[in-house]
């Protein structure tokens, strides 16, 4: 009698490179991330380097434009690592908010910030990304590396194409920092190749205080996330609520 049928030899079968196996990964990283994530109302996320230290000045102002949001009863998203995420985790956590991490799995173990009160780790790049723009109701990116400029592209285009809501501000800190790009992406993207509409690069907003980053965030029009929900409660009023 064959006792193992079709299935593959576990000696043989390698479940982190099976292709059916990571499509099953993937999916529950995503329902695991959705669901972690719906329980938390009016949520900033917040982007930046991970190399800054506590000395770093950017680091100080991430600091305390979360405790300020915090202290008004926004939730702070960040990557869940050192630097600029574990600022505003803290100023979260100091504030008396949520100060939620989204962690990625990495080789080296990238660690989770000491000020994260609840977190969700991802093993795919791909899938933490589309966690850290879910349900968000403004983008705070602070000077960065690769990956914060991956992040940053990646809202614009997606505030571009109308696949997130096209009023969430996108909020870039650091005059210093981030006008030499904005000035190329004029330059060359909007006016040069025409590229980008002029109405997709006003998508962003350099800010270089916190307090006009906190004037943003509230006097922005909240986000909603459950569209379908005003569908059906339209649809209830249409039909008196009959199914």
């Amino acid at each position: 009698m064959d006792k193992g049928g079709d299935l593959p030899n576990k000696q043989d079968f390698n479940f982190a490179h099976d292709t059916n196996w990571r499509i099953f990964r993937i999916m529950a990283e995503f329902v695991d991330g959705f669901t972690f994530l719906s329980q938390y109302k009016r949520t900033v996320t917040v982007f930046g380097s991970s190399r800054f230290d506590e000395n770093n000045n950017y680091y100080q102002k991430a600091t305390t434009l979360s405790n300020m949001l915090a202290k008004d009863g926004y939730t702070i998203v960040t990557g869940g690592g050192p630097g600029i995420m574990e600022a505003a985790n803290k100023g979260a956590k100091e504030g008396k908010g949520q100060s939620v991490g989204l962690n990625i799995q990495l080789p080296n173990e990238q660690r989770t910030n000491a000020y994260v009160t609840n977190s969700e780790a991802f093993n795919y790049f791909y899938t933490r990304k589309v966690m850290l723009s879910f349900a968000a109701e403004a983008y705070i990116y602070f000077p960065g590396g690769f990956g914060t400029l991956d992040e940053l592209f990646e809202i614009l285009n997606l505030e571009a194409t109308g696949k997130i809501e096209q009023h969430i501000p996108i909020i870039l800190f650091g005059k210093d920092f981030w006008h030499p790009l904005v000035e190329w992406i004029k330059r060359s993207l909007v006016e040069q190749h025409e590229t980008v509409s002029q109405k997709d690069f006003e998508a962003m907003q350099i800010v270089d205080t916190i307090e006009d980053a906190y004037h943003i965030i509230k006097t922005c029009k909240p986000r909603n996330i459950h569209p379908a929900e005003s569908e059906y409660k339209s649809l209830d009023e249409k039909t008196g609520g009959e199914q």
